[in-house]
């Protein structure tokens, strides 16, 4: 039989079926009249090779390894190894955060993920005005590189990869870290990890920026430059998408507005004179995993086939490595519930699985009581089980893109993929990624659709379970992890003396090149080092920055 006479078999067959299924509705009806996705696609009641009919597998799936890396970026995938198990953590002061850091090690974590305080990230020293009530609440409080040798105290650097999620003084940490491992006699080009250092969302969706766009562009690409020179082994940038799909945004939006900024970002470095070649197999992503299921796996695969044809066809990029979207993935802070915590184990479970069936490369667990409180160590624990348990007892990762040749998770990917086009043309249309962040697009469309999905939950038109629906009456719970507030006091101590036993001439010298360099356009990453190693702190390295460059304020959306 044809292949065409068999399709025409497959839609006679297929409507008889749709009839008869629709006279049982009148005794039995279907639970809602509409089935759609989180970001809008409409679900349909079955999936056939008919809502396939325009899918090239050579062009649009291929080969896992092989552009456009729809089903992954590695031949073998998990049968390798596995993706790197890193739990997000960070809190209090360097010696607190260090001992959670042996915790994480000694329980079979296989790579570690820094989070900051605020103030760290704002660029404010500990005993700043503005630092006040912030400091080590939401991370580690990190003013000057001998908080950073606390930080790593007896973690070999050679040994581990270290992310940090670290976007407006991202180089002063960078820098600091460099530091701390040339102590170790571990030099920079044997160092891995990453640096988030996507300042664009920051813009759009988080608020931790200090300098406007444009000198916060340069600070980007002038860390690309150095590591292409010096650290061929770090990640220079993570281009985040999930602080978007935690401000509200859905999927479609995640996928489009993170590649419009990594667009952004190689525009900027090739301006810069950098070869895309070169920096291109450097730059790595950070999507969320939220909680429709098949959504989410779609959503990483038309990720990953998006960024090969932009790189490849709007860049010329020739390395096929150049072409891999590589990323990391954590589940949804933004989904848990204060209310019947345990219910968030399963919810990060269900998450973490879509990334691995998407094709992570890394992957961090939220703990069941992050809706309450700094996640303790026990919480922490089940978290990184959670992924272990996937890899080790499910057997989900023994075959590369399992859920590939689906119908349905076919048929999303190419729907988040056309709806992500979309949106990459219209910004496109508007001068690119900063201006429609300058212009408050970006913004606006992520507090519509966090509107939308808000007043959905209200009206119980999306149940949250334990939230709108199955409640029931719970405790006040206890024992709960707090940062004591003397954590500012000792760090204030600790900058103090640092300031009494440093050499100021020195510090004063550094700092007075570092914004000679800044007025003009000398790469800022080596005068940072200077600094960092004189013994200035963060806060003054970013005051330097802040004189030369300014503060940005945020535009107005709603008007």
């Amino acid at each position: 039989m044809s292949r065409k006479k068999e399709l025409e078999g497959l839609r006679r067959q297929f409507g008889r079926w749709n009839r008869e299924v629709r006279k049982g509705l009148e005794s039995r009806p279907e639970r809602q009249e509409i089935f759609e996705s989180n970001s809008g696609i409409p679900v349909e009641r079955l999936y056939t090779p008919i809502d396939n009919l325009s899918l090239d597998y050579l062009k649009d799936l291929g080969f896992p390894g092989e552009y456009p890396f729809t089903r992954g970026i590695q031949p073998t995938m998990y049968r390798g190894r596995y993706w790197t198990m890193r739990q997000y953590a960070g809190f209090g002061t360097a010696e607190e955060s260090n001992r959670r850091y042996g915790f994480l090690l000694a329980q079979g974590q296989t790579g570690l993920s820094v989070a900051f305080d605020l103030p760290t990230q704002m660029g404010y020293d500990s005993d700043h005005e503005l630092a006040l009530g912030e400091v080590g609440k939401v991370g580690v409080a990190i003013s000057s590189l001998r908080d950073m040798e606390t930080l790593f105290e007896g973690i070999p650097l050679d040994q581990v990869s270290t992310s940090m999620t670290i976007n407006a003084p991202a180089a002063i940490l960078l820098a600091m870290y460099i530091t701390v491992a040339e102590g170790q006699g571990v030099p920079m080009k044997k160092l891995k990890g990453t640096i988030q250092n996507d300042i664009l969302k920051e813009y759009s969706s988080r608020g931790t920026y200090i300098f406007p766009p444009r000198p916060s562009m340069r600070l980007i690409t002038d860390i690309f430059s150095f590591c292409a020179d010096n650290m061929p082994l770090w990640n220079t940038i993570s281009i985040s998408g999930y602080h978007i799909r935690e401000a509200g945004s859905n999927a479609i939006q995640e996928v489009a507005f993170t590649l419009a900024n990594g667009i952004a970002y190689v525009e900027a470095a090739l301006k810069a004179g950098l070869d895309v070649d070169v920096f291109g197999p450097r730059l790595s992503f950070f999507f969320n995993a939220h909680l429709d299921f098949f959504e989410e796996v779609a959503k990483f695969r038309a990720a990953r086939h998006l960024w090969a044809r932009i790189m490849k066809d709007r860049f010329k990029a020739k390395n096929p490595r150049s072409m891999m979207l590589r990323f990391h993935t954590q589940t949804a802070g933004c989904t848990l519930t204060a209310q019947q915590p345990k219910n968030n184990i399963a919810r990060v479970a269900f998450q973490a699985l879509s990334a691995v069936l998407g094709g992570t490369q890394s992957l961090h667990t939220n703990s069941m009581d992050e809706a309450l409180c700094l996640p303790s160590e026990d919480a922490v624990q089940v978290a990184l089980r959670t992924q272990q348990l996937i890899a080790h007892e499910t057997r989900v990762a023994d075959t590369v893109d399992p859920l590939g040749g689906s119908y349905y998770v076919e048929k999303l990917t190419q729907e988040v993929s056309r709806g992500a086009e979309e949106y990459i043309k219209k910004i496109d249309s508007m001068g690119g990624a900063v201006a429609a962040i300058e212009n408050g697009y970006v913004q606006r469309e992520i507090q519509e659709s966090a509107y939308r999905y808000q007043r959905e939950i209200e009206r119980g038109e999306r149940v949250i379970v334990g939230l709108n629906r199955f409640r029931v009456k719970e405790e006040r719970p206890a024992n709960l992890l707090r940062v004591d507030p003397a954590v500012r006091t000792a760090q204030i101590e600790r900058l103090q003396r640092l300031k009494s036993e440093r050499n100021g001439g020195e510090v004063a010298e550094s700092l007075s090149s570092l914004k000679h360099a800044a007025t003009g356009d000398i790469n800022l990453m080596p005068p940072i080092l200077t600094a960092v190693k004189a013994g200035a702190t963060l806060g003054e390295i970013c005051d330097v920055l802040r004189d030369v460059f300014g503060e940005y304020r945020q535009v107005d959306v709603l008007g």
